[in-house]
């Protein structure tokens, strides 16, 4: 959590609404109105016995289904105490008059549920909907109407130049003047679902595709913010730069600086977040209450009401989960061990808060012994689950490791685990020093038994000996790679930079003419079949267009170009192009880098030269190049460790875990301590997302364990760093930390 940000606390609760609360809008200084499932707009002002709460003032009722959007017009000669706008479901806009609580124009046209509505500087509403297009409305009446987007809109937002930024599943946000479109930002994989203002920056967008991310005004993607594990419903920012965003998750979080700083849960999804202007954050959640967060001491409620918001949490947790295909709720509570068991051995499942904890008889001691707490297997909502036409009580998706692909694990109740994770492993052609992790992930998931991982434990179906010690994420074999490629995204905007420059009379000659452009389509579509990379290749040509964009394109237009280099490096004849290439002497690619890399980089150049790096490491004609230009490549994009941008970091720590495995490979003593340096850096810093750091501590445990710098490590403190990630959350965190405390004590 970062130093300056104070933390929000409940403020209070705002309950009315009879079903989810869809949509938020502040109105003035403190009022705030809110839109339904239960089909009512309602209006809510601070009560003046007690500032730290809310009353309901109005409830508006007209819309025939759920009320979504709203916005607010500020009072006026025509409004004396202000109006709302709501958008909903059956398609209507309405117009409703405070002072009356009543609708004063009702405006059809769109022909599917609206999704935005918002004024602009002029007075006129402007809505968004499902049907693709954006009307603007004035004194009731449609006066235009555009088709926005290929796709259904889900959100509009008036900008403080005057702009209108709207979002939709077509996956982009699009910048308007007027209906003339200025920009369209392309980077989200899935549907723009809500959009926000960041002040005196840009636009922010919440994403079905679990990120929020911050444009520039220009288009250029700034910062994308990764945490959430559903859908992003919405964002919002103050003008302290703090921002909120809502999700499926059921979580409200709170970022600064591109990093999560807190996360709220709530007892449902979190449908819209909206801050007043004095900081307090507003979030509507899908069990019908409205909460206030504050971080003023003076505002935040008491602990009766902080202990009932708990209640709720566990209430809805407890009610919602099953252990066994029965809810957690109809379990029998720690009463029922006062019954003695009838045998040795007799197991009940008790409910302890919100879980199930399993528990055995022992006859000898004439107690219930605590066997540890219920985790569910993928099949239990659902019976038995088959594959390959078999049906099992449990088929387990397991991760053995960092980039290698997910696995199935069948497993039926009563049947020797020790046997299973043996027949397995070697059915999935893996390695047998994984048995005791298989075996401990069957016990754990299946409810047998809580036993952590502890390596002198003798088989106890078999008798067998204890086994050495297993290291389960060490030593790194492999290497990974970025295989996917945005490819019309990718298309379109070089298509849009190229245009631009054959515009510019100076820059004319360096654009790709009609010829070009139909070969670099040529050359996508050879990318785009993944699954004919074996058997395709690329003309002789074709070097010649990439090679003229990537030494004579302006420095801010290169990223698209990088992310078809990538893509070619990744294919075996791209790759043996470019080699060709570099042992003619021009070494196209370092020159390059160099342009890209020189500050101030751009970020967008940065990930994407990143990562034609790492896939380089695919290819076997590149190994003498990667350990040729090692240096400098680690030192040029050096920066990427302390980037605000989540993929930039992670595409750095993917750059180090490969360099690690190529330099252990060929005995480089000096690249593994450039290489362990960098990889220290990384794994300290506890702030850093899971997998950026996870990856950096396996570079480290690898460079340990069969690299040349064990010793190097230790003198640089790397003890700290493993006891650190041993005390992470994270369980992956902290077996790679136990694994590299491990090699320090084997010294």
């Amino acid at each position: 959590m970062g130093a300056d940000f104070e933390p929000y606390r409940l403020r209070c609760e705002l309950r009315g609404h009879e079903e989810d609360v869809r949509g938020i809008c502040i109105c003035g200084d403190s009022s705030i109105a809110t839109g339904s499932r239960d089909k009512t707009v309602r209006f809510w002002r601070v009560d003046e016995t007690e500032k730290s709460r809310y009353t309901l003032s109005k409830t508006m009722v007209g819309h025939n289904s759920f009320v979504g959007p709203l916005a607010w017009i500020p009072a006026n000669e025509r409004f004396p105490e202000g109006g709302i706008v709501s958008g909903g479901m059956d398609t209507y806009v309405f117009v409703w008059d405070l002072s009356t609580a009543q609708a004063i124009q009702t405006m059809k046209g769109h022909q599917l549920q609206v999704t935005g509505v918002t004024l602009d500087d002029q007075g006129d509403i402007l809505s968004s909907s499902i049907d693709c297009t954006v009307r603007r409305w004035r004194n009731g009446d449609t006066v235009e109407s555009w088709p926005a987007h290929q796709a259904p809109i889900q959100a509009i937002l008036k900008l403080p130049s005057g702009e209108v930024a709207t979002g939709s599943t077509d996956t982009t946000v699009k910048l308007w003047r007027g209906s003339k479109c200025l920009h369209t930002f392309i980077g989200h994989t899935d549907t723009v679902r809500g959009l926000g203002v960041m002040p005196n920056v840009g636009i922010l967008s919440a994403s079905h595709d679990g990120s929020i991310r911050l444009w520039a005004l220009s288009g250029e993607p700034l910062v994308e913010m990764v945490g959430h594990t559903s859908l992003v419903y919405c964002v919002a920012a103050h003008s302290s730069g703090v921002i909120a965003s809502g999700s499926e998750d059921r979580y409200t979080k709170l970022w600064r600086d591109a990093a999560c700083v807190q996360s709220i849960e709530h007892p449902g999804c979190v449908w819209d977040v909206k801050f007043l202007p004095n900081g307090d954050l507003v979030t509507a959640c899908s069990d019908g209450v409205i909460r206030i967060w504050t971080t003023d001491a003076d505002r935040m409620a008491g602990t009766p009401e902080l202990d009932a918001f708990e209640a709720q949490l566990s209430f809805y947790k407890s009610n919602t989960k099953t252990v066994g295909g029965i809810k957690v709720s109809e379990l029998p509570g720690l009463d029922a061990l006062q019954q003695p068991g009838t045998k040795n051995g007799q197991t009940k499942v008790i409910r302890e808060g919100d879980t199930g904890v399993a528990y055995s008889w022992n006859s000898a001691d004439y107690k219930w012994d605590k066997i540890g707490e219920i985790v569910d297997g993928p099949d239990d909502l659902q019976g038995r689950k088959k594959l390959d036409g078999v049906a099992y009580d449990y088929v387990f998706d397991v991760d053995i490791e960092d980039g290698e692909p997910i696995r199935k694990l069948p497993y039926n109740r009563g049947d020797n685990p020790y046997f299973v994770a043996e027949q397995w492993l070697l059915k999935e052609g893996l390695p047998l020093t994984y048995k005791e992790q298989i075996v401990q992930f069957i016990l754990k998931n299946t409810g047998q038994a809580n036993v952590a991982l502890d390596y002198s434990f003798a088989d106890p179906y078999t008798g067998g000996p204890p086994e050495k010690y297993n290291f389960k994420y060490i030593p790194k074999r492999g290497m990974l790679y970025f295989d996917t490629a945005q490819f019309d995204g990718i298309l379109r905007k070089i298509a849009e930079f190229n245009n631009a420059m054959a515009s510019d009379e100076g820059q004319r000659l360096l654009s790709l003419n009609d010829a070009e452009s139909m070969r670099l389509n040529a050359i996508v579509a050879i990318l785009k079949d993944t699954s004919h990379y074996h058997t395709s290749a690329f003309a002789d040509t074709d070097m010649n267009i990439l090679i003229k964009m990537l030494t004579s394109w302006p420095v801010q237009m290169l990223f698209p170009v990088f992310d078809v280099v990538k893509m070619m490096i990744y294919h075996p004849h791209g790759a043996n192009l470019f080699v060709n290439c570099l042992q003619s002497g021009n070494d196209i690619l370092m020159d390059t880098f160099r342009r890209a890399t020189a500050a101030p980089a751009l970020a967008a150049n940065q990930l994407t030269s990143i990562r034609a790096v790492v896939n380089a490491f695919r290819q076997t004609c590149f190994r003498t190049w990667l350990v040729h230009h090692r240096s400098e490549i680690l030192d040029l994009f050096s920066e990427c460790c302390s980037s605000s941008n989540k993929n930039i970091r992670l595409s750095y720590s993917t750059l180090i875990l490969n360099y690690t495995v190529l330099l252990i490979d060929s005995k480089d003593e000096d690249g593994q301590q450039q290489v362990l340096s960098a990889a220290m850096e990384l794994g300290d810093a506890q702030e850093h997302d899971v997998d950026v750091r996870f990856r950096a501590l396996v570079a480290i445990g690898s460079l340990m364990l069969d690299g040349l710098v064990k010793h190097q490590a230790i003198q640089l403190d790397v003890k700290s760093i493993a006891e650190s990630a041993k005390s992470s959350k994270e369980a992956k965190i902290a077996e790679v930390g136990a694994d590299i405390e491990h090699l320090i004590k084997s010294v």
